[in-house]
């Protein structure tokens, strides 16, 4: 997952677009990257990101930047921004998605034999490049983007400078959120809108899937009309989106808190407290402890000092040292205690196994565990949100594989809810991190929580659902 943020300002836009973007921080490890329009040309710097905070990389930076339009990203894997150079001019361009069909896409573009690309470590083909050489066999900005939503399968939301202004576009089922703040003198185009008050900006409106427009200090003009088919992805709302921001109207703390209360309808155990696994977890906790009277407690703390970021480096000994660093427990608040957490999901379930442990090292009687979602059992193919490299890394999918030999069988089976397949399922992921119990989130109270149509939201990771 990616995050962006742009600025089109009567005044100097760095400071906005310094801040704007950093505060998309939690989305990306990789790479951090900004780019101004001036009369005398375009002004990058890209910074790896992987052992520092973005604002640390960027403050010498921001000193050079000069100009009234702008557009920053967090990566989470390439490269951005890219400056481009083509027959509709030059452009900075920064992306957010998942393209399935690379090499189907790199062949046809060979084969028009006046296209090259740069190719990365691994020899991968950076995914921005692509989505560029896509925009510009085009004979204008909005036919080259519409061309790049329409052949590109996954998704991709983008943000394109030029010397004219700001092209932002959402991907064509809407996955990933592109939306409008405003101020006086100025317009912003962002992924979180947590990034808007205290810049001084408005949230104005959500682009709607696959809308395209320009942005200028005149206004935001529509080049083309949003489509009616919306797969926005759910998880925004269970783990990866900010607190503070809303998507589609719906804000995400109130969604945490509105799961955590659907999880604890449905619950009887008894226990001492209820706490969050930080941080995510925390919303979802909250609303579980106000709906059930159980006292909220923190027995695990977050140190934010020198562990701040929410995601996670590529080397699983490196990621799993991280996590282990990042929470300490108050032995105090555990010794002797039923506890219950709220997670937003588990993934792999490695790190909550070490969590897991740490709470009976330290005297925990029970440890109950009530994921906000239900189980993962599909690799999502639209977003990077895993560091998953296979679906059988899943600790669903585990499961799976111990019950039935096979990690593919019976799939629909275990995604259905209250099937014996799935509570098999449920009961081999619980004896496998050591749960006193485990109960998942219900596909319908997930969605009831959100608040929006299922027909609007991507579930495909639980159910298989496209």
């Amino acid at each position: 997952m990616s995050g962006v943020f742009g600025v089109v300002s009567n005044e100097d836009c760095v400071s906005d677009l310094f801040y704007g973007t950093d505060y998309h921080s939690h989305l990306g490890t990789i790479r951090g990257g900004m780019v101004v329009s001036n009369p005398q040309g375009f002004t990058r710097f890209i910074h790896d990101i992987t052992n520092a905070q973005f604002r640390s990389k960027f403050e010498d930076d921001i000193m050079k930047m000069h100009g009234n339009m702008g557009i920053g990203v967090i990566s989470d894997y390439e490269d951005q921004p890219l400056l481009i150079g083509s027959h509709l001019g030059p452009y900075a361009i920064v992306t957010v998605g998942k393209i399935l069909n690379t090499e189907h896409l790199v062949a046809e573009s060979f084969g028009k034999r006046a296209t090259h690309f740069t190719q990365m470590d691994g020899g991968e083909i950076n995914p921005t490049e692509l989505v560029a050489t896509l925009i510009n066999q085009e004979a204008s900005f909005e036919l080259g983007i519409e061309k790049a939503q329409s052949v590109i399968e996954g998704s991709c939301s983008l943000l394109l400078l030029t010397a004219d202004g700001i092209y932002a576009a959402r991907d064509k089922l809407g996955r990933t959120p592109i939306q409008i703040g405003r101020k006086e003198g100025a317009w912003a185009a962002t992924l979180e809108t947590c990034a808007l008050p205290n810049l001084g900006y408005e949230a104005e409106r959500t682009l709607g899937p696959g809308e395209i427009v320009r942005i200028t200090l005149d206004g935001v003009e529509r080049k083309k009309a949003p489509e009616e088919r919306m797969q926005i992805c759910s998880f925004l709302w269970v783990y990866y989106g900010y607190p503070a921001s809303t998507y589609e109207g719906v804000n995400v703390e109130e969604a945490r808190n509105r799961c955590g209360a659907a999880l604890a309808r449905k619950d009887d155990v008894e226990v001492d407290l209820v706490a969050g696994i930080p941080d995510s977890g925390t919303g979802h906790a909250i609303g579980y402890a106000n709906e059930s009277g159980v006292p909220y407690s923190r027995p695990f703390v977050k140190y934010t000092p020198t562990w701040p970021r929410s995601f996670m480096p590529q080397d699983q000994r490196v990621r799993d040292l991280v996590a282990r660093m990042k929470l300490i427990p108050i032995g105090d608040l555990v010794k002797g205690k039923r506890l219950l957490f709220c997670e937003d999901s588990i993934v792999r379930g490695t790190q909550l196994a070490d969590q897991i442990q740490r709470l009976y090292d330290d005297g925990a009687r029970e440890v109950h565990m009530r994921p906000a979602c239900p189980p993962l059992i599909y690799g999502c193919k639209f977003l990077n949100f895993s560091r998953s490299r296979s679906e059988m890394d899943l600790a669903a999918r585990k499961a799976i594989r111990q019950l039935e030999g096979d990690g593919d069988k019976n799939l629909g089976e275990y995604a259905k809810t209250g099937s014996e397949k799935r509570c098999a399922m449920i009961d081999c992921i619980a004896r496998n991190l050591r749960l006193t119990s485990l109960r998942y989130q219900d596909l319908e109270d997930l969605v009831d929580a959100i608040g929006l149509p299922k027909e609007k939201l991507c579930t495909y990771c639980w159910d298989g659902a496209e």
